[in-house]
């Protein structure tokens, strides 16, 4: 990583606030060139907050475009940070056209020459594609990283029409802790008490709204853009990695949106702005990569920007199963568009007779992280203990196999039950027998006929199903094996249908495996430069005596016949900011499940996130905390919020609410 302390501009910083219709003021902070003439704004607008959460990694990429010739500015939206306001519902159309309005008085101001770029990752980078899908006429270019065009299939709620336990309870407890963060005095002033209270009589849970729109109904449509890309008229540069939930975003937008004004990067990358050199790598020089794109959309300059190919994507070499990798060996290929015309579909028929699959409920304990950030207990362990749960077909590969893009499965079975769920994973096996998990994808019996519609099976009667598996770039070498593993269960990313330990009967006959095989090439056309990035902001996370917490930790009761799953979801613990906060976070987070019976899962989520000042004795601290549990006919999800100043509770609350299983 090259740090860059040397650019075109000089560069100042100041704090903003930015007015919406209703009179809500937005917090933001602004670096600008040290210039006389106007120059294009870039917008990077989310509901996280600037002065301590997204502070250090603001800090790597604002300055950066700055010193380049742009106002870069960072926004939190309202009821969040040190924003006026309460916080919207996660798919309300508030925080769209809030951010619309925002891009429109950022285009108004005397600095800027009335043209304006929006970029984010995760939820910055969808706010930026939904706030692109209203229009606003200065919003000319987009950088969406990491982000979602389908907030009900593609956005940790759902997958394949089935729940997803591990995204859906871990989003939400997040949210909801968040939402219930107070205002920094330092930054909001003395009103910043009557803020926090005013935030936290408006708070609900969000996971109820979530779980309880079980099929992708006119919710889940309104709050994506996948229903009409033709809304976006802005230039969209989509990126995203291999080892990121979203990744199929970047190619449903190459084939949908105008090729004269979108292009796509897919990198071996986790959920992370391609320059921060979290593990997998390699990084890239993203902000160059950006700036050509800026340059290009927002001054006219002939950057090449537009003379790369559609859409840029990482081919995987082989590598043996491990939760970490610092780097992914590999390379880089174009595609001219997409589907492109170097890839050919080639179909593998299963073979053998017909066999019950009737996996453990504990299948898919070793599935790894569902929102992978580069951490130690990330990605999947060797897949050889989920296969054996699982009914497996293997095929020889007789010379090297490279494969780019969405592979798909179309499978025959007879479910003796009206309700379950079938996951299909796709594992490179070396000849030691070691087990690389590749792709994966699943598939609600209920959503066959599609995620807008329940329809229960038939007890006793056969169908053929088909369903994609997420898109992926990756070479099998000559005398490896790939292999079809077919599941009926995956706790904790798939909550477990009623019904379902009764599994379902494979027939091989009429069912196949297809894989997007692409023509080997050397893939030398594509280059990056070395990642760099502003000076950081100097952020201290000290140590502790404590011993750490394992990232995740299975514990089987043999006795019981039950498996217990741990993950800590917190990255950095304690830091120390240089404006003297002090922020200390810590999460737990328990999936348990008995091997035999579907109904006996259940999830628990805590969270803690103390804020503290030590000069001014300044000290809140959050407290969440949250579980599902089901029988048959429904979810019950039972929630906790706790917030004290002081030491003193300010806000206690609490939900309890019952909803009925129509699909889920």
């Amino acid at each position: 990583m090259h740090i860059r302390t040397s650019f075109p501009h000089e560069t100042a910083h100041e704090d903003l606030r930015i007015p919406l219709p209703d009179g809500t003021l937005l917090h933001a902070r602004a670096w600008r060139p040290l210039t006389d003439e106007p120059v294009p704004a870039l917008l990077e607008y989310l509901p996280g907050r600037l002065s301590d959460a997204t502070a250090p990694r603001d800090r790597q990429r604002h300055p950066w475009y700055a010193g380049h010739g742009y106002v870069s500015v960072r926004v939190d939206a309202r009821g969040h940070g040190n924003s006026e306001g309460v916080p919207a519902d996660g798919h309300s159309v508030t925080e769209y056209s809030d951010g619309a309005e925002v891009v429109t008085w950022l285009a108004a101001q005397p600095w800027c020459d009335g043209k304006v770029g929006m970029f984010g990752v995760s939820r910055g980078g969808f706010d930026s594609l939904r706030t692109a899908a209203l229009a606003p006429e200065p919003l000319k270019a987009v950088v969406t990283v990491c982000s979602t065009d389908d907030r009900y299939d593609n956005d940790g709620h759902y997958m394949g029409g089935s729940v997803l336990a591990a995204g859906m309870h871990t989003r939400a407890v997040g949210h909801l802790s968040s939402v219930c963060l107070p205002p920094d005095p330092l930054y909001a002033g003395k009103a910043w008490r009557e803020q926090w209270l005013g935030r936290l009589e408006s708070v609900e849970s969000f996971l109820p709204t979530w779980l309880e729109r079980q099929i992708r109904d006119e919710h889940w449509r309104r709050a994506g853009v996948r229903e009409d890309y033709g809304a976006i008229r802005a230039a969209v540069l989509a990126v995203g990695g291999w080892h990121d939930p979203h990744r199929d975003t970047v190619l449903r937008l190459v084939e949908h949106l105008p090729p004269d004004r979108v292009r796509g990067l897919i990198g071996p990358w986790s959920h992370q702005y391609p320059d921060r050199g979290l593990p997998p790598g390699p990084a890239i020089g993203f902000l160059q990569e950006t700036l050509r794109w800026w340059d290009h959309w927002l001054k006219g300059a002939d950057s090449g920007a537009m003379a790369e190919p559609l859409l840029r994507a990482y081919v995987s070499d082989s590598h043996p199963p491990a939760t970490r990798y610092e780097t992914l060996p590999g390379r880089w290929v174009g595609e001219p568009s997409w589907p492109s015309p170097h890839v050919t579909t080639v179909r593998y028929a299963l073979r053998g007779a017909p066999l019950p699959v009737r996996s453990p409920q504990h299948t898919g304990v070793d599935a790894g992280r569902f929102l992978p950030l580069g951490e130690e207990a990330d990605l999947p362990p060797d897949q050889r203990e989920e296969d054996a749960r699982s009914a497996c077909f293997d095929f020889e590969v007789g010379e090297e196999t490279w494969i780019l893009g969405r592979p798909g499965v179309r499978l025959r079975l007879t479910c003796e039950v009206p309700r379950g769920q079938v996951i299909a994973r796709m594992c490179d096996v070396a000849p030691d027998g070691a087990s690389t998990l590749v792709t994966r994808g699943v598939l609600n019996l209920s959503a066959r006929q599609g995620p807008e519609r329940a329809v229960p099976w038939t007890p006793g009667s056969t169908e053929e199903v088909a369903f994609e598996l997420q898109g992926i770039g990756h070479a099998f070498p000559a005398g490896h094996r790939i292999r079809l593993a077919v599941s009926s269960a995956y706790w904790p990313w798939i909550w477990p249908q009623p019904g379902s330990a009764a599994g379902f009967t494979l027939d091989p006959a009429g069912s196949f495996l297809e894989l997007p095989v692409r023509g080997r090439e050397s893939g030398g056309a594509v280059r990056f430069e070395e990642p760099e990035q502003a000076e950081p902001l100097g952020v201290n996370s000290p140590g502790t005596l404590d011993e750490p917490r394992p990232q995740r930790l299975v514990v089987r009761d043999v006795a019981k016949g039950e498996w217990r799953l741990e993950a800590d979801p917190c990255r950095d613990g304690t830091r120390m900011y240089p404006d003297g906060l002090e922020t200390t976070e810590e999460a737990l987070e328990t999936y348990t499940i008995s091997e035999s019976d579907p109904l006996s899962a259940r999830t628990r989520c805590d969270w803690s996130i103390r804020l503290h000042r030590p000069e001014t004795a300044w000290d809140t601290t959050v407290r969440t905390r949250s579980e599902i549990t089901c029988d048959a006919a429904e979810f019950v999800t039972s929630e906790e919020a706790v917030c004290t100043e002081g030491g003193e509770v300010v806000f206690h609350r609490t939900w309890e609410t019952r909803i009925p299983r129509t699909s889920g």
